[in-house]
């Protein structure tokens, strides 16, 4: 069976695009696959975080795990910071890799941009996302669109090391999807959505109230076309709505434009906010009964420990391969 890994950083409530561009896919993976999923907490320290937040973030996003879906019977489920080897791997592949190669990766030249100089670890933030793929022997990484460079960067990487010390990694493949893998900010539909927007009605999040979703979904940009089609490039807010009614209603986008033919912006809308709604509801209330009982705790402990066992063979693994004393 292969096996496939992801995760999400525990920064903020995730939202819509998360979960349309990942979490929906984790849960689809888990019933054909070997599934190991993490939250990135270390990935999450590449910016000033305060200690007590990213606790209860940590905490919020294992329960939106299993309330989308996720089934500890059927993944493991686990915190990244505790398993000590996803910190080792970085290293060693740290001294694998080469500077021109992470200079050119599109999410660090985006967020370091404004900055005179920007934290070590945004710009080495994609080999600690490969340390995590390739510690588990990973076949497929589903991750937005926005990561594909990354997943390509991991592939060069495990290839160099097993071809300068032998065969060592698998070489994982990236998926996406071919609807909804890129989710735009409602406000600024040519922007991708993100927890970090100043604006909160750009986003929706798995947990707002159905008067937030109802505000962000009337609130969103459109156009003065009037016309209710798909056109990323002319329409893009448009565009967005549709794409994001077509995941959570199951219809396509073409039977969304002939439902909608004749109809004005406000209907598409109204629509959209009872559909998103509607979801919503049975995530909220799975969410609500797990995030402070204590069984979420022992799904966490349960997944480190399994995950610990396959990280602690990868690394004997590298280490042989490497000429590291093992004992």
């Amino acid at each position: 069976m292969k096996r496939v890994f992801s995760g999400v950083q525990p920064t903020g409530n995730i939202h819509i695009g998360n979960y349309i561009g990942a979490l929906k896919q984790f849960v689809e993976l888990q019933e054909e696959m070997d599934a190991i999923y993490c939250i990135v907490d270390l990935h999450s320290i590449t910016v000033p975080q305060d200690p007590r937040a990213l606790k209860q973030h940590t905490l919020d996003v294992a329960a939106l795990y299993l309330s989308v879906g996720l089934d500890p019977n059927k993944a493991i489920i686990f915190v990244q910071s505790t398993v000590p080897a996803h910190s080792e791997l970085a290293w060693i592949l740290t001294c694998n890799s080469y500077t021109g190669e992470l200079s050119r990766m599109t999410q660090f030249k985006d967020k370091s941009k404004e900055r005179e100089s920007a934290p070590t670890g945004l710009f080495t933030y994609p080999l600690l996302m490969a340390a995590d793929i390739l510690l588990y022997d990973t076949d497929i990484v589903p991750v937005g669109n926005d990561q594909k460079q990354h997943i390509e960067l991991t592939r060069d990487l495990a290839e160099r090391f097993n071809n300068k010390y032998g065969k060592t990694f698998v070489i994982p493949e990236y998926r996406g999807t071919k609807v909804g893998a890129r989710i735009m900010a409602l406000d600024e539909p040519t922007n991708k959505m993100s927890k970090s927007a100043e604006n909160e009605y750009s986003r929706i999040s798995l947990l707002d109230t159905p008067e937030k979703v109802k505000k962000s979904i009337m609130r969103a940009t459109t156009d003065s076309d009037g016309e209710i089609r798909f056109d990323e490039k002319n329409k893009p807010g448009i565009s967005n709505l549709l794409t994001i009614y077509s995941v959570f209603s199951c219809l396509s986008i073409q039977e969304l434009e002939k439902k909608y033919t004749g109809c004005g912006y406000g209907q598409l809308k109204k629509d959209l906010v009872e559909v998103v709604n509607d979801s919503l509801v049975d995530i909220q209330k799975r969410y609500f009964d797990i995030r402070e009982s204590e069984e979420l705790k022992r799904i966490l402990k349960d997944g480190t420990e399994k995950a610990q066992t396959i990280a602690e063979k990868t690394m004997k693994r590298v280490k042989e391969n490497l000429g590291f004393i093992t004992l």
